[in-house]
């Protein structure tokens, strides 16, 4: 049976989450039983199948987030919580964010 296809937020209100350094804040769950990212309460959380095992989670997280805003996940960069559950992640520039 084929997996359904992952809803993503608009790319606009995902990048609005970031700061004005373009940096955004994440909190993952790895191990998840489907894939997704959902804004809520001001937080946005990722959900991703990758157990964090030798960084699988943290690799499946950026690709996740890249898809979702339509850039290449070599774009992004993990900048802090490599080994957590809240990540800071630095969004390449051009993507739309607050001013």
């Amino acid at each position: 049976m084929a997996r359904p296809a992952t809803d993503f937020p608009a790319a606009a209100a995902i990048a609005a989450q970031a700061d004005a350094a373009g940096r955004l804040a994440l909190r993952v769950t790895p191990g998840a039983r489907s894939e997704g990212i959902e804004i809520a309460e001001g937080c946005v959380r990722v959900k991703v199948r990758a157990k964090p095992h030798d960084g699988a989670a943290n690799e499946a997280v950026l690709d996740l987030l890249a898809r979702a805003l339509g850039v290449g996940s070599s774009r992004l960069q993990l900048l802090r919580g490599a080994t957590g559950r809240d990540k800071l992640v630095q969004l390449p520039e051009g993507t739309a964010r607050p001013a």
